[in-house]
């Protein structure tokens, strides 16, 4: 009887453990054939450094926007992708988007808030990532950026109206620009300026040396992310203003994310090109910037407000005002230092066309910049306020376009 009651036992365990596990086996694989499939569509897509995983508590994706300029667009067409195959009902969804695989702001979803067919209305952007980083950066990447080629075209011009005898004086030129991710948070930038037309007559007039086919931004740049929701970048190099040298910039935003403190600080020398031959002096100096921004989601209005160190030596403060559209990003600004008259103007970026761009595997791309810009000098100051880029790409249309603020205002337009 013991044996026949033990048997007994443990055939019905058996049978018990047979079933759980033959009605979990589709649950299982159903997760894991989604995630494959949304990655895929989002690889498809032009999505890059795609990664995917599911915890107990929220389904988790990273993506990397690189096949659309707007980074709104980008971001609202991977929802799209991801919310096709049906949201989880009893977790979170969370998308990590990232630039050169650095984690930059998250989108989460909560299906507790989802009750109308509106679903992008109930993401919540943020420059938070809780845990979610850790648990889906260890999985494997789909579509990786790494040693993928961009060769990007920036266009530069440059007008000024400082001799009475013409209305103003041009100089346009275009400036290809190669740029390689070489690995997480690095980029690899070499610039050629291509001059197409440079006035060089009259009182004021630019430089001959406006004339030579000459090298621009030439950089190595870290980007990386540090506790408490810093950002950084550190950057070596030659950059615009004839200077070259190291650069390094933090960001952190507060709490309420409406408020944020940046800071910039550079040790560089001048110099400048004469054709392909650099010539320089050996004295370097150091420039900073620190100061604070508020951004009014409800009309996109960006204000900051800084102290700052140029080129030149001069201390002063500057004041912006900024309204980002969709395509464009508008704007004014003023500036006083101790050495030299106030001064201000407007600035403006427009989005330029194709706004997506495909790329083919490892081939490289070939396109537009991601914008181009003018800064109106009213005051006519030639000598004071001069600040200097690391990069090409150091836009402030660039830059808010990682703004979670932004990125959810525009989520549903």
């Amino acid at each position: 009887m013991k044996r026949t009651f033990f048997s007994s036992v443990w055939n019905k365990k058996f049978w018990l453990i047979f079933v759980i596990l033959i009605n979990g086996l589709p649950i299982i694989s159903w997760g894991q054939v989604e995630g494959e499939a949304i990655a895929e569509e989002l690889a498809k897509e032009g999505f890059e450094n795609i990664r995917w995983t599911e915890t107990e508590t929220e389904k988790i994706y990273t993506i990397e926007n690189s096949a659309y300029k707007i980074q709104s667009v980008g971001v609202s067409r991977a929802i799209d992708i991801i919310q096709k195959y049906g949201l989880p009902n009893n977790k979170q969804c969370k998308v990590i988007i990232t630039r050169l695989d650095v984690p930059e702001l998250s989108l989460t979803y909560n299906p507790s808030t989802g009750s109308d067919s509106l679903f992008k209305k109930h993401w919540n952007a943020s420059y938070e990532l809780g845990d979610s980083w850790k648990e889906v950066k260890k999985e494997k990447k789909k579509n990786s950026s790494q040693y993928k080629v961009d060769i990007l075209i920036y266009p530069q011009l440059s007008f000024q109206n400082m001799d009475i005898t013409k209305i103003y004086q041009v100089m346009f030129t275009l400036n290809p620009a190669v740029e390689v991710s070489l690995w997480q948070g690095m980029k690899l930038t070499g610039q050629v300026i291509l001059p197409l037309f440079v006035d060089t007559k009259g009182y004021a007039a630019y430089s001959p040396l406006n004339k030579k086919v000459r090298p621009g931004f030439i950089t190595l740049a870290q980007r990386f992310r540090l506790p408490y929701n810093i950002k950084g970048k550190a950057a070596i190099g030659f950059f615009n203003q004839s200077q070259h040298g190291i650069d390094l910039q933090l960001f952190r935003p507060f709490k309420d994310e409406r408020f944020s403190l940046e800071g910039k600080l550079g040790y560089t020398g001048w110099g400048y090109w004469n054709g392909f031959s650099y010539k320089y002096n050996e004295q370097y100096q150091w420039t900073w910037s620190v100061g604070g921004n508020f951004y009014w989601p409800q009309y996109d209005v960006q204000f900051s407000l800084k102290a700052e160190k140029y080129l030149m030596g001069e201390k002063g403060v500057r004041f912006d005002m900024i309204r980002h559209f969709k395509y464009a990003s508008v704007g004014f600004y003023a500036m006083k230092a101790k050495e030299a008259k106030s001064n201000g103007g407007f600035l403006f970026q427009v989005a330029l066309p194709p706004y997506k761009q495909k790329r083919h595997k490892y081939i490289p791309r070939v396109s537009s910049s991601m914008n181009m810009g003018i800064i109106y000098n009213a005051g006519n100051e030639r000598v004071y306020y001069k600040k200097y880029r690391s990069e090409t790409s150091d836009k402030l249309m660039e830059e808010n376009g990682f703004n979670p603020l932004y990125i959810e205002n525009k989520l549903l337009n």
